[in-house]
């Protein structure tokens, strides 16, 4: 796993220079950047664009600044959705990786406003690219369809009213492969996307996203036991038991390792370094 490792090292604080750079540019009201640079600046894995460029590159494909801000479209996407997830209306949190979540810190009006800047001007960072048209349309296309109401807004719609339900197993992974599962799938798709691979291996990309979005999901709500945090229902934890949640999480690991498998066997593809990204699982769950 060194080889992604290096990888990582190497582009998260390109990425984080490349967001950052690039909203200092926008002639926009000044109270609206501070808000969307704050949320932008406020860390994380940062998985979305690093899995995009990971698999451009393992595809063959030269990573430049262009490639980079366009892989960053889904974080801004990822960041309006915490965002607006955070305010009072929705999830009504204070924090947020250990710092007051927008609107505590700006007031609810600009951070709204804030996620709403965020999420169009992902839009534009394709828009204006200097990549082929073809690209900018399947890339466009496939993250409003993924970030949208049959994507991740849905899931969210779904998460929200299961507040008053008990989902069955099946709901449980449907809404999360909406909520989580939706963005992630585009992340690995755009990668492939960028590299031009045939439409075969896109959905093999499709799936390996998708999977690896539940693993993360269930990886997440077993880490929340952990923690000491209370077995919320609609986890998978509460569902399943702690043993089903680990088991379920193997298996959705395997599948999501067997779509690499799939997709090295259809085309080189640098194998190794994509793998990489499952080491985020490599930890005891205990």
């Amino acid at each position: 796993m060194q080889k992604y490792q290096n990888f990582y090292e190497e582009y998260v604080p390109k990425i984080e220079y490349t967001m950052d750079q690039a909203l200092l540019k926008l002639a926009a009201p000044t109270c609206l950047l501070e808000a969307m640079r704050y949320s932008v600046n406020a860390g994380g894995k940062r998985l979305r664009p690093i899995m995009t460029l990971a698999i451009y590159q393992a595809f063959g494909g030269e990573i430049n600044e262009d490639i980079i801000q366009i892989a960053c479209a889904v974080e801004l996407i990822h960041t309006y959705s915490l965002i607006h997830d955070d305010l009072p209306a929705m999830d009504n949190d204070d924090f947020r990786r250990g710092k007051l979540t927008n609107h505590k810190k700006f007031g609810e009006a600009q951070a709204i406003l804030a996620g709403d800047g965020l999420l169009t001007l992902a839009f534009s960072w394709i828009a204006e690219s200097k990549i082929d048209d073809t690209s900018k349309i399947k890339l466009m296309t496939s993250l409003a369809h993924n970030a949208g109401p049959i994507g991740m807004v849905g899931g969210q719609v779904s998460d929200m009213l299961g507040n008053e339900l008990n989902y069955s197993h099946e709901q449980l992974v449907a809404v999360h492969n909406l909520k989580t599962g939706a963005l992630i799938s585009y992340a690995a798709l755009a990668g492939g996307i960028l590299a031009q691979v045939s439409e075969d291996i896109e959905q093999e990309l499709k799936m390996f996203g998708l999977n690896y979005g539940l693993a993360f999901q269930i990886e997440d709500d077993i880490l929340d036991v952990n923690d000491s945090v209370d077995v919320e229902k609609n986890t998978y934890p509460h569902l399943l038991g702690m043993v089903g949640a680990q088991k379920e999480l193997a298996t959705i690991i395997n599948q999501t390792q067997q779509s690499l498998t799939t997709i090295a066997s259809m085309q080189s593809f640098d194998y190794e370094l994509v793998a990489g990204l499952l080491s985020y699982f490599e930890r005891k769950n205990d």
